[in-house]
């Protein structure tokens, strides 16, 4: 054959070869057998090895051809990937309607249905064009910045490498779907957005390979889904046999809803999900609802709900995004999936504060996609509620990434071989004897040198409510107290990365890390010290009343001077705070009276910790200059969701101004702020004829207008 007729039989078997995969993985037809394809295949790659010149990256050759990468480029989304919001039962969609619906105009009410999709356990991922071809694929990564994994989503048979335009499928499908305003040609950018995904059958085949090789099990088949587009090498990516379905086109054709966005996708040449449904109203999506939770068994790949999407376009974009959600479409989850197994055995974990808390060690199992072999048991008294034994076949279930707990007991099953649990006299840590403060539930270690609690202690220390130490995590911590390197938490600031480089498995660009995540969090605020001290009974708000009462004003500049006065607080002192109450003020009065405590404290001090006064913190407005604390004595509820800052960040807005945070509404509320999608608080506080806020209106309070 001379070159022009090699180039002409490639595209022939191109356009064959691609028309026969989007029969077998669209549509799910087949004309040839699977061997015939096979020859077809290798034809091409002969052709293509001869004339490398002649090879186009949207060859189905391509499709595993990539090299391996060093790493993932960054890609930047042309719009926000943005995450749902969960409803599990029909009061949460009637109430997600409601919201809706207050946005809206009557005549856009009357506009309103629905398109629902099966929601799939997999990877978003989000898919370029460039003039009909495939040349960006990139995982959703932050919703902003996701990563370019191009060549591994290649590798997937069901997208397609080329759209399908030579059979002018635009032109069929205005004349089908009856709409005018449906383009004629496609624009030369295309934005596709889908699911990747592996089935259940090619998960446990994955799950029977690594048995052979003695290596883990994975988890669920979310986890490999993520893992396998996330391969450096696209081999690897292409022996997962992954799966995709598209749901979602940025670019506009002239689609007027959802619906029509599905039909355009598959006759593009996307794999669309055929139990995909328009529903017009909320009797037809419950009944979808119920009927996915009988389908989810009988098909091949995992689905934990259904996702309800507003169908008309322009009512969808008018509804907009709050936070990192669209108002206009909701993942509506199935209820908590249960399943029974048997209780291997109970132990006992000690938390930082001593208290004990009992875990049923399970015999593995599956709920909703995910290996579980523990569950708690919260205190002794559940248990004897439950009338748990060690033996005993129960029911356990999780709901989203909740902690298994165990639902019920099945006693029938017993053999006589179960045990009854009895708590320990002694702590399974120190052999310490255990104690039951009068009045509380749960069994507590009374020693403060317990190496459970200390661990536990640590852990609270780093994390991010606290001195917020990011990439310090329970392993390296683990690692750092098993290898003697640190006995408190005051010792990390100390540490040198000579000191870690010793430990295996510890590199020196990671070394360099960790010794970064630490050192810059010698700063603190005095709320984030007091709070990752670990008193007994004080969490976040009780510590920000404790660092506005004992801030340093009037006294030393360093925030020390607060703790100084706070250590020497009696308990009449204390109880007179705001929501510090006798047990309250006891746990602090107790835990600085301890001389260890007070040891640490100085330990701290001489590592050089800084604390900021309270006073520091007072917010400053866009000409540098300190705001008067306006709202001083006035109290905030705040209740929906923000557009312009976060709750956490209005909260601390209102501190800063002298003004207070209620997590409930009462009489002596001053005012409640309410933001978008605002529920049963914005009602009470109506009935009270509290004075409410809308956002803007908030926002000029704070100084923020």
């Amino acid at each position: 054959m001379t070159k022009t007729e090699v180039k002409e039989r490639i595209e022939k078997l191109k356009d064959l070869i691609n028309h026969h995969r989007y029969l077998y993985h669209v549509l799910d037809k087949q004309e040839i057998s699977e061997s015939a394809l096979d020859s077809l295949k290798k034809e091409l790659f002969d052709l293509e090895e001869d004339y490398p010149e002649l090879m186009t990256s949207d060859s189905p050759t391509q499709r595993i051809g990539g090299k391996s990468l060093d790493k993932f480029v960054k890609v930047r989304h042309s719009e926000p990937m943005i995450s749902l919001n969960d409803a599990f039962s029909e009061n949460d969609i009637q109430d997600w309607i409601e919201r809706i619906s207050r946005i809206l105009a009557p005549e856009e009410i009357n506009l309103l249905d629905f398109f629902c999709e099966l929601k799939i356990d997999g990877l978003a991922i989000e898919l370029i064009y460039e003039k009909g071809i495939l040349k960006k694929g990139a995982t959703r990564g932050d919703g902003l910045i996701g990563e370019d994994v191009t060549q591994n989503l290649k590798t997937i048979e069901a997208i397609p490498l080329k759209l399908r335009r030579e059979e002018n499928s635009l032109v069929d499908l205005r004349k089908e779907l009856d709409v005018i305003t449906l383009k004629k040609e496609i624009p030369p950018i295309l934005i596709v957005r889908g699911e990747a995904f592996i089935t259940k059958k090619d998960f446990e085949k994955l799950n029977q390979e690594q048995l052979k090789k003695g290596l883990p099990l994975y988890a669920n088949p979310r986890n490999v889904a993520a893992g396998s587009i996330r391969q450096l090498d696209p081999k690897i990516t292409s022996q997962r046999r992954m799966d995709s379905f598209a749901y979602d086109l940025l670019t506009d054709l002239g689609q007027n809803n959802h619906e029509q966005k599905h039909k355009i996708l598959k006759a593009l040449g996307f794999k669309t999900n055929p139990h995909n449904k328009y529903c017009k109203n909320l009797a037809e999506i419950f009944e979808f609802h119920k009927y996915c939770q009988h389908l989810r068994e009988k098909i091949p790949y995992e689905i934990d709900g259904i996702v309800v999407i507003v169908n008309n376009d322009r009512v969808f974009k008018k509804l907009g995004v709050v936070g990192k959600a669209p108002r206009g479409a909701i993942a509506y989850k199935f209820p908590l999936k249960q399943t029974t197994t048997t209780i291997e055995d109970i132990q006992v974990q000690v938390g930082r504060t001593g208290a004990l808390t009992p875990v049923a060690i399970l015999k593995p199992v599956q709920v909703g996609g995910v290996t579980i072999s523990r569950a708690t048991l919260h205190n002794e008294d559940e248990i004897k509620r439950l009338g748990v034994r060690i033996g005993d076949t129960v029911i356990v279930g999780r709901a989203g990434d909740v902690i298994p707990d165990i639902i019920k007991v099945l006693p029938g099953l017993r053999t006589g071989k179960e045990k009854k649990f009895r708590m320990p006299v002694r702590c399974p840590s120190c052999g310490t004897k255990l104690v039951k403060p009068e009045g509380e539930v749960l069994w507590r270690c009374p020693n403060p040198d317990c190496f459970a609690r200390k661990r536990e202690y640590f852990y609270h220390f780093v994390s991010r409510l606290a001195f917020d130490m990011v990439g310090l995590g329970p392993r390296i911590v683990d690692k750092l107290i098993d290898e003697g390197l640190v006995q408190d938490p005051a010792d990390l600031f100390d540490l040198k990365e000579g000191d870690v480089l010793m430990l295996d498995r510890f590199a020196e660009k990671s070394v360099g890390n960790l010794i970064k995540a630490i050192q810059p969090k010698k700063k603190i605020n005095l709320t984030r010290f007091i709070y990752g001290l670990g008193i007994r009974n004080v969490g976040e708000e009780t510590s920000i009343d404790l660092a506005e009462t004992f801030s340093a004003q009037g006294g030393p500049a360093s925030g020390w001077g607060s703790i100084e006065k706070l250590k020497k607080a009696s308990l009449s002192d204390l109880q007179k705070i705001k929501d510090v109450g006798p047990v309250v003020a006891k746990s602090i009065y107790q835990w600085f009276s301890q001389k260890n405590n007070r040891e640490f404290l100085e330990k701290l001090m001489k590592a050089g910790v800084e604390i900021e006064s309270q006073s520091s913190r007072l917010y400053q407005g866009h000409n540098g200059q300190a705001k008067k604390q306006k709202l001083k004595g006035k109290i905030f509820v705040l209740t929906g969701s923000l557009q312009t800052l976060t709750r956490n960040e209005a909260k601390e807005r209102i501190r800063m101004l002298g003004g207070e945070i209620s997590e409930s509404v009462s009489k002596n509320t001053d005012f409640v702020a309410a933001g978008t999608d605002s529920g049963s608080k914005y009602k009470k506080a109506k009935e009270l004829g509290i004075k409410t806020l809308n956002e803007k209106e908030l926002l000029r309070m704070i100084g923020e207008g």
